[in-house]
């Protein structure tokens, strides 16, 4: 790029609270570097506290807890899992590692997160013909719930197994409750780009201490209590280090600060850019607190005079990182032939929907850099 173009704004930059350190040079000097340590143990007990779950484990990523989460309740070869469509790769990928079946739901309009509706019919209709889904995997989407409370009485009445991804909504609140805390098992993610980081890393969390324990099991490779290496079953290696927790307990003291930033910089946002024809903003469900961890706006091309990509490409070239919405798992070719209920929803949601610069390091200043560039996006005005 030219010497004079300004500084790169990304879309969620890590933002460390100034603890991490002192807690990483006490890691250092107490000698625990490898998995395993006081500060896992204290990370644990902390975030376990802050989403009100009593038990946790924490992990190399969140990735690694859904997996886990899929394990531990007894997902196997031929069972059916049903995952909103519009989220990560992540959140379907691990069904397929246990041999199950993922079957991906729409989304709904209210807060762009999986369709309760649909996976209602799903279950009732896939119970008369005697097969019910084995679990379902509802994520909560860009720091918004999931509408979680039908959800979790379908399952409960049907004997449904449900699991919270919140890996993008730590900090959120479901009717009071937070994020994470609807299921039997909840996982979160504490990668780069999340409210809180630890570089890499997640969490598992249940109300049932057996369930957590089953998973630090699994996730130390299985190994059976003797002097030497026996294994029964086969495990992972998903355990957190010993540093990562340390910079994990500094972001934690920090959450709050950063879910209120994120939302102060929506506010921005939407202050600005209300008013422009053709951009709508992702909507705040009735029942809940969202984080807003990522701003996201769609475009309507014919009001806008421009499409999203047109957007994205214009604010790249001055240095300005932005992404589409997650493009549905159901369009996705390593999932082609997968069964989708719905669809149109979610399909339309990515080919308009744009995530804007949210890290919440970024100033107003930064904010206003970002919307007079969307506004000088060329485009071709109605009439």
């Amino acid at each position: 790029m030219p010497a004079n173009t300004p500084s790169r704004l990304y879309l969620s930059p890590p933002h460390m609270g100034g603890e991490e350190l002192a807690l990483l040079k006490d890691a250092f000097e107490s000698n625990w570097i490898a998995p395993l340590g006081p500060h896992v143990d204290a990370f644990e007990r902390e975030f376990a506290a802050a989403v009100g779950v009593p038990h946790a484990a924490a992990l190399s990523s969140g990735t690694g807890a859904l997996h886990l989460a899929l394990q531990i309740l007894g997902m196997t070869s031929g069972d059916a899992v049903l995952c909103s469509t519009l989220t990560f790769v992540a959140s379907a990928s691990p069904i397929t590692w246990v041999g199950a079946e993922p079957v991906f739901i729409d989304s709904e309009r209210e807060s762009w997160n999986i369709d309760p509706a649909l996976v209602a019919e799903e279950i009732e209709t896939a119970a008369r013909r005697g097969r019910r889904p084995k679990a379902v995997i509802a994520v909560d989407l860009y720091g918004q719930t999931a509408n979680l409370g039908p959800i979790a009485e379908v399952c409960q009445r049907h004997g449904v197994e449900l699991i919270e991804d919140a890996a993008e909504a730590l900090g959120a609140n479901h009717r009071g409750r937070p994020a994470g805390s609807a299921g039997r098992v909840g996982v979160f993610s504490f990668n780069g780009n999340k409210i809180i980081t630890t570089s890499g890393g997640g969490m598992l969390v249940s109300f049932e201490e057996e369930l957590v324990t089953r998973a630090r099991f699994l996730g130390q490779q299985a190994r059976d209590p003797a002097p030497h290496y026996e294994h029964s079953v086969l495990g992972n290696n998903y355990r957190m280090s010993n540093l990562l927790a340390a910079v994990g307990r500094g972001q934690l003291r920090v959450l709050p600060q950063r879910v209120e930033r994120r939302r102060q910089i929506f506010t921005f946002y939407q202050r600005a850019l209300d008013s422009v024809p053709g951009i709508t903003f992702m909507p705040e469900a009735s029942w809940g607190k969202a984080t807003r961890w990522l701003t996201v706006i769609q475009i309507d091309p014919p009001e806008f005079g421009a499409t999203r990509e047109d957007v994205r490409l214009h604010l790249e070239r001055v240095n300005i990182e932005a992404r589409p919405v997650w493009k549905p798992m159901h369009l996705q070719p390593v999932f082609k032939g997968c069964r989708v209920v719905g669809g149109p929803v979610a399909a339309d949601l990515f080919d308009r929907g744009l995530c804007l610069p949210s890290g919440s390091q970024m100033t107003d200043a930064d904010c206003q850099r970002v919307v007079d560039a969307l506004l000088s996006t060329p485009r071709n005005r109605p009439g």
